[in-house]
């Protein structure tokens, strides 16, 4: 078992075709966000487990006496698959959340108390110790926030208990896992998932932690090799959602009009495929043209989103908005309000805040409390970046660079919890 820190990051993502209907066999094209969530875990020689989530407000101590009762009835379960019922009521009783429950820190709480169960159980004695998540992405907007969580927690457990290596030589600033590793991480953040959404596609916490731009299909994951860098206007509607609920939205229209929403999920998986035959011929020379084909493909794709019943008015108004001047947005993730995107042309401006001109200040004024940011979203970003995917250091290391350091840890300590920092 480790005996010093650990600082772990894991980026948020952005879909840009096939949400919902990844979940049916079809395609997905996602890329990561310099958007992060971070985690720092130390050992905690009180026998204390402890849990702060200050985006949250959450703080939570728990006895390791207390917590191996708990953890004997998990060790007779076998190797987790999916969290099962029974366990999700006992994790509840435990942490006393109503039977009901399902808000953020819940779920945050019970995903920590699931995966530490699970991966620390290997131990003959639950190791204390204390661990504080803070994050740049907003929470329920469809930008990835949970799967980040789901990721840097299996990180940073698997490699607290040493079931994978650090891979850290002595002066080294930050180190990554191998495949084989990544793919165990990704494995155990899928069951965090699983606990917090019910039924993922798995697109989020793969994005979380390979990093760059993926096409996703069927439980497969490729790199997308070949994509040229473009510029979006991320937009939080700040309207607040369920990921679980939409899904079983989309699962009820399927099974009271299966031969509409079959239609309508083989079309949004040929705009996945044409998205990426597209994006794929712009790499050397991007035209003008290309643009416009990337455009009706987003238009198209709301429509769509918009039928299987994942829409909001709030997206609407944001498509409304940005097509007042010439440009084109489509929501991103589960839908029901959180975020939308809004594809920029390359030399298309747009105004800050602090001007209140152009697009941005009028997207700004679609609620009073929504946020924009402008972003370069697909990786390489504005240059190529190494530390797009899962990373980790000792929070005593330099932090590695990514655009600017506004926002980001500085030697171990969190960033502050209202922290929203453009890229």
């Amino acid at each position: 078992m480790l005996t010093e820190a650990l600082l772990v990051s894991a980026p948020g993502k952005v879909i840009l075709h096939g949400e919902h209907a990844v979940v049916y066999g079809k395609v997905a094209l996602a890329e990561a966000l310099d958007l992060r969530t971070f985690l720092q875990i130390k050992p905690h020689k009180d026998g204390k487990v402890s849990l702060r989530l200050p985006n949250l407000g959450t703080k939570r101590d728990w006895d390791v006496s207390k917590l191996q009762l708990l953890h004997t009835a998990f060790l007779d379960s076998g190797e987790p698959t999916a969290p099962v019922p029974e366990q999700v009521e006992k994790l509840k009783v435990f942490a006393g959340f109503p039977m009901d429950s399902s808000d953020s820190e819940c779920l945050a709480v019970l995903a920590f108390l699931y995966l530490y169960l699970f991966i620390c159980r290997k131990q003959r004695h639950l190791p204390g110790l204390d661990i504080v998540v803070w994050s740049e992405l907003p929470t329920g907007a469809g930008l990835g926030s949970s799967a980040a969580y789901s990721v840097c927690l299996a990180a940073a457990l698997l490699t607290f208990c040493e079931e994978i290596p650090s891979h850290l030589s002595e002066g080294a600033a930050s180190a990554r896992w191998t495949e084989e590793e990544l793919s165990v991480i990704n494995r155990w953040a899928f069951l965090g998932e699983k606990l917090i959404h019910g039924n993922p596609s798995g697109v989020d916490n793969s994005i979380s932690t390979w990093g760059r731009a993926l096409r996703f299909q069927g439980g497969n994951i490729s790199p997308l090799q070949r994509i040229p860098i473009l510029r979006i206007l991320l937009t939080n509607t700040r309207v607040p959602r369920s990921t679980k609920a939409l899904v079983a939205g989309v699962k009820d229209k399927l099974v009271k009009f299966p031969e509409i929403m079959k239609a309508l999920l083989a079309s949004m998986d040929a705009i996945s495929q044409e998205c990426e035959r597209v994006l794929g011929a712009m790499v050397a020379a991007p035209a003008p043209e290309q643009y416009l084909v990337l455009e009706e493909l987003i238009d198209m794709n709301q429509h769509h989103l918009n039928a299987i019943g994942v829409g909001h008015a709030s997206l609407d108004r944001l498509c409304r908005v940005t097509a007042s001047h010439g440009l084109h947005s489509k929501l991103t993730g589960a839908g029901g309000g959180g975020c939308g995107f809004t594809l920029l042309r390359p030399g298309g401006p747009v105004s800050g805040p602090a001007g209140g001109g152009g697009v941005l200040g009028e997207v700004l004024g679609v609620r009073a409390h929504t946020e924009s940011w402008a972003s370069d979203s697909c990786l390489p970003f504005v240059s190529p970046q190494v530390w797009s995917s899962l990373w980790w250091r000792p929070p005593n290391r330099p932090s590695p660079t990514v655009g600017s350091s506004a926002g980001r840890p500085q030697l171990g300590l969190p960033a502050s919890p209202s922290t929203q920092r453009p890229p």
